[in-house]
C-alpha cells in the first residue's frame, strides 16, 4: 500500500517537475498521508516483530521502519524552505526514498538481505 500512495504522489510530483512548477498542496496532502500510512506501518511492524518466530534482524528492521517514518518529514520540510522547481525535486526524492527502503525492508522481513 506504502509502494502504491509513493507511485501516486511520484507521478503527481513529476507531472508538476516536468511543467516547472513548485510544489502544490495537493503534493504535501499526498505526503501528509504517505506519512500516516508510514506511521502505521511502524506501530504495526514493531508489534509484527514482538510476535513473530522469523529469523529478523530486529534492530535493523526497526531502524528501517524509524527511517522510513522520518524521510517524509524532512522532504516536506525541506521542500518548503525551497518554494522553487528545486523543492519539488526534494519532495520527489523523498518519496522516491520511501519506496526504496520500503522494498529493503521487505528483504529484510523475508530474510533475503
Amino acid at each position: 500500500m506504502i509502494l502504491a500512495i509513493s507511485g501516486v504522489v511520484a507521478l503527481l510530483l513529476v507531472v508538476d517537475l516536468v511543467r516547472d512548477r513548485a510544489a502544490q498542496d495537493a503534493h504535501y496532502i499526498g505526503a501528509g498521508v504517505l506519512q500516516l500510512a508510514v506511521l502505521a506501518q511502524l506501530v504495526a511492524g514493531c508489534v509484527a516483530l514482538g510476535r513473530t518466530d522469523r529469523d529478523v534482524e530486529g534492530t535493523v528492521f526497526v531502524s528501517y521502519l524509524v527511517t522510513v517514518a522520518v524521510v517524509p518529514v524532512v522532504g516536506a520540510f525541506f521542500s518548503l524552505a525551497e518554494r522553487s522547481r528545486v523543492g519539488t525535486t526534494i519532495l520527489l526524492l523523498a518519496v522516491a526514498t520511501v519506496a526504496g527502503l520500503e522494498t529493503r525492508l521487505w528483504d529484510i522481513w523475508t530474510a533475503r538481505g
